[in-house]
């Protein structure tokens, strides 16, 4: 229900800002504010977008909880969509999910309500698990005979030697 009351009360906010802010400084000045919040919005959207992503890749190389990343991309994301829809209500909201402190505070609150469960399996082989960053892995030894003819290359241009042409 308060789905449908959200849907319902943002049109109305900002229809009642349009006719407000336009009322006060007219037409033109009101469709300019609202194409430039766009425009800033999406070059700010672009660069902290590119920033969240690199906090993603870093926590996957790093084995860490990708959670909080993903989440503030998330935000990101849903900051530009409110960005790129014309209003000042949804321009509001959006600049403000762009401010990393109001990010980290809409992640605290959502965490504190989510109920995250995560299994490890006792007991596995350590040799199958990957290994951390910055280790080595599991040795394997081998041996291993050189087959490059005597030229240094292979006797066909083009030719691995793996495959009959």
């Amino acid at each position: 229900m308060w789905l449908f009351a959200l849907f319902v009360a943002v049109p109305l906010i900002e229809i009642a800002l349009f006719i407000q802010v336009g009322g006060l400084i007219g037409l033109w000045p009101t469709l300019a504010i609202v194409v430039i919040t766009a425009l800033l919005g999406t070059w700010l959207v672009r660069q902290q977008g590119v920033r969240a992503l690199n906090d993603v890749k870093r926590s996957f190389n790093e084995l860490d909880d990708p959670s909080e990343p993903l989440a503030h991309g998330a935000m990101i994301l849903f900051s530009g969509a409110l960005l790129l829809t014309p209003g000042f209500f949804t321009d509001a909201v959006g600049f403000a999910l762009l401010a990393p402190p109001v990010r980290a505070a809409v992640y605290r609150f959502i965490r504190a309500r989510v109920k995250v469960q995560h299994f490890e399996v006792r007991g596995a082989d350590p040799a199958r698990r990957p290994p951390r960053p910055g280790t080595r892995g599991p040795v394997i030894d081998g041996d291993y005979e050189d087959v490059t003819p005597e030229t240094g290359r292979p006797s066909r241009p083009g030719n691995s030697g793996w495959t009959r042409h």
